[in-house]
């Protein structure tokens, strides 16, 4: 299965109606898809959409997964990122907070709600594993009369959620990072990129090569500028092998970008979690 790359609104504006339906057909599906049962709910992406919308959150971003089975066209997993107007004064230098929807019409997915931060610097969106009530998950069960009002209260959790991250942009900006602190993190970032189901490394992409930073305002040895620099390598790739490893290569490639909504999510939270279990040991 491969995937549509994330559109995305630009500046403040939010995605219209016409722009979704475009890149995200799922959005408007008007049933379940034929593999699902009585017992299955369908209810549309786009009235959980609308929902939102009335309470001031904004679609920012879209994904959908493509899939090579005809019949599951418009009813595939799909991704979309919100703003709310009232939380953009909670940002924090070039980061502000979203929340992030997670659904499918042919059993793949709940809905999903998940706290997010996006970085304007780098146009980058990160899913925060941020404590239990960070992700708030509803069933295909029930009307939409039923759901609605789950959605919209769950999104105000993931919402406050969010901008409780913001605190670690502050928090991590503070905390500086030995050399060995930064390699180890870059190790253990590495690992979760490119290491197969039994833990193997076949790339000859380094762990180092994660630590370059992309433009002069992220070079620094702090917790939030390694943390960004790091996710940002991994999520958009572009890395190519260097020095000895780069002549072992009979041709010059260089890494993928990470595209699938699945990976994104694992890669996301898990390094999220890697820079919080970071800035606890520094605190401690």
């Amino acid at each position: 299965m491969s995937m549509h790359m994330e559109i995305r609104a630009q500046g403040a504006e939010a995605l219209s109606e016409d722009q979704l339906r475009k890149h995200v057909p799922a959005l408007f599906a008007q049933g379940a898809h034929a593999s699902r049962t009585s017992r299955y709910a369908h209810i549309p992406s786009i009235e959980v959409m609308r929902g939102l919308a009335a309470e001031g959150f904004k679609p920012v971003a879209v994904r959908q997964s493509r899939t090579r089975d005809e019949s599951r066209r418009g009813f595939t997993k799909h991704m979309v990122r919100f703003r709310h107007a009232g939380a953009l004064a909670r940002a924090v230098g070039d980061t502000l907070p979203e929340i992030v929807l997670l659904n499918s019409h042919d059993g793949t997915s709940s809905y999903q709600l998940m706290a997010g931060l996006f970085r304007l610097l780098c146009l980058n969106g990160m899913v925060v594993a941020a404590g239990n009530v960070a992700s708030v998950r509803v069933s295909h069960m029930g009307s939409i009369e039923r759901v609605m009002p789950q959605v919209i209260e769950g999104a105000y959790t993931v919402l406050s959620e969010s901008i409780k991250a913001l605190d670690a942009p502050k928090q991590w900006s503070q905390l500086n990072l030995s050399r060995r602190d930064r390699h180890v993190f870059a190790e253990q970032a590495h690992a979760l990129r490119f290491a197969d189901a039994a833990g193997d490394i076949a790339t000859l992409i380094t762990p180092d090569q994660l630590l370059s930073p992309r433009r002069p305002g992220d070079a620094g040895h702090d917790l939030w500028r390694t943390f960004n620099v790091v996710q940002e390598n991994v999520m958009r790739g572009g890395l190519t092998p260097v020095g000895r490893a780069a002549r072992q290569q009979t041709r010059r490639t260089s890494t993928r970008p990470i595209n699938g909504i699945d990976q994104d999510v694992r890669l996301n939270k898990a390094l999220w979690s890697l820079a919080e279990n970071v800035a606890e040991r520094k605190a401690a």
